[in-house]
């Protein structure tokens, strides 16, 4: 009997150890409307399995779309060349445990948006523009245009030509298999117009490539020498710029000669010229290209021979040093400075033109004020804090007159102009005695401040005492003057 529970209760291990846990489909929620057509589906990730599968249809279980792909352990999918638009979508998500099992999970529906308006444009992927020695059997890829539902590819061994390859509508995929091998040794033009229910992107660029060695128009070989010349600008260029928030333009230039200039930001596929001259101000973070070119002539045209800088710029700001932390350690304090800030920072303690660490932990500190300095690495500013001031007799008045003439009504603490927070160095309420040491009243260091009055009736014009505690634990006593 108690082998039999003892097998039982062996199998009951087994196989909760060998349960996976379903994820749960995180984008897009079950039920919602106007999903984009180029949607990522996203759900939680699980550990300890061999992969998710997923399945797509126009139906109740449906598989028409996609049928149980595997995706490996990548917790979302993308499809190649996106969702029809204005439709209803079931999506079914399952796994493969570790026992290399599927299993099924949930499920949800979601309708896609209704697409009004033609595609954009789209580029080839393979082969690059202007790439050479192609081979002659090659596929022509292209990227996927989001709410195109078709293609239309035009192949022609001249710019504009269209003699192997005439507009032809090659469905909703994202390559083409010529039936024919490319002609050898010729640059090779191909334009590709995406299309959907609403209309055909125009104008597309034209791309090119070459099937033989490169016949690029801005180099030759010296027939004495044999060394390549070109005819392309040398720039010059850094590949980062820093532009701190809240600053203004930040003007840049290229060193080297060229006879024209274009600056491009860079969104993805898509590029947007911003200048043609010279100086470029950069007024915000990003990707960017520099196309700097020289013309030349052959046969009579005019070309352009262009090089090409990428660079990115990245924007930082000075700290701001939301708290310090102060411990007591056996020998000495331990000092810790909390900041916050798009920057890379550095510390320093008490010298401004002191060294500088890149932690924010200071120890062995001794006791008595020290102000701490938080250095933007990138140039963005230095910002400071002092900690530990304590207090003194400066920051309480001598007197007070509380007559209603609004000056001087109330008598309060004055928050010195180098701290940015009461506790920073005052410790709980400041206590209020008469001249025979009687206490009044407690004072909240945060309020208005003492009117003068003790239980409600205005007491005399006399000297009164108080006595407040420092952040520091070390108590101050002074007196003042009530003048009526």
């Amino acid at each position: 009997m108690l082998k039999n529970m003892f097998c039982l209760l062996l199998f009951f291990i087994t196989l909760l150890g060998s349960a996976q846990q379903c994820p749960t489909i995180s984008y897009p929620v079950d039920g919602e409307t106007d999903i984009p057509v180029d949607a990522t589906l996203t759900w939680q990730e699980v550990t300890g399995i061999n992969g998710y599968l997923v399945s797509l249809g126009t139906t109740p279980g449906g598989t028409d779309l996609l049928n149980r792909a595997a995706t490996g352990i990548i917790n979302s999918y993308k499809p190649p060349v996106g969702f029809p638009d204005n439709t209803r979508i079931y999506m079914s998500l399952g796994i493969i445990n570790s026992n290399a099992q599927p299993v099924a999970c949930g499920s949800i529906v979601f309708t896609t948006v209704d697409v009004t308006t033609s595609p954009s444009c789209t580029i080839l992927v393979g082969p690059d523009d202007n790439a050479a020695d192609v081979t002659i059997v090659t596929d022509i890829i292209w990227a996927y245009s989001p709410t195109a539902t078709s293609y239309n590819v035009s192949i022609g061994t001249s710019e504009g030509g269209t003699d192997l390859l005439n507009d032809v509508n090659v469905g909703n995929v994202l390559s083409y298999n010529p039936p024919v091998n490319l002609p050898r040794d010729l640059r090779i033009y191909v334009t590709i117009r995406p299309e959907n229910e609403n209309g055909v992107a125009t104008p597309c660029n034209e791309e090119s490539f070459f099937t033989g060695p490169v016949d690029d128009p801005c180099e030759e070989v010296d027939p004495i020498t044999g060394e390549i010349i070109s005819s392309r600008p040398v720039i010059e260029f850094p590949t980062l710029f820093i532009k701190c928030e809240n600053s203004g333009p930040k003007t840049v230039s290229p060193q080297g000669q060229a006879d024209g200039y274009r600056w491009y930001k860079i969104d993805g596929t898509s590029e947007t010229l911003l200048s043609q001259n010279r100086n470029f101000q950069i007024t915000e973070a990003g990707n960017f290209v520099l196309e700097s070119y020289n013309y030349i002539t052959k046969s009579g045209i005019q070309l352009e021979c262009a090089s090409f800088n990428n660079f990115n710029v990245v924007t930082s700001e000075p700290a701001i040093i939301e708290s310090v932390d102060i411990r007591e350690l056996t020998v000495g304090k331990q000092v810790i400075v909390n900041v916050i800030g798009n920057g890379e920072y550095e510390y320093t303690l008490d010298d401004e033109n002191g060294i500088y660490q890149d932690e924010n932990i200071f120890v062995d500190i001794a006791d008595g004020p020290h102000t701490i300095y938080v250095r933007d690495k990138n140039g963005c500013g230095i910002v400071s804090r002092l900690i530990e001031r304590g207090i003194k007799r400066d920051d309480f008045p001598n007197f007070f007159t509380p007559n209603g003439d609004g000056v001087n009504d109330f008598w309060q603490f004055v928050l010195p102009p180098e701290i940015t927070s009461i506790p920073e160095v005052l410790l709980g309420d400041i206590y209020i005695f008469d001249r025979y040491g009687n206490f009044l009243l407690q004072l909240d260091p945060a309020s208005r401040g003492w009117n003068g009055n003790f239980l409600g009736k205005p007491l005399p014009s006399s000297d009164y005492w108080f006595k407040a505690t420092a952040a520091t634990q070390k108590n101050l006593v002074g007196h003042f003057t009530l003048k009526r």
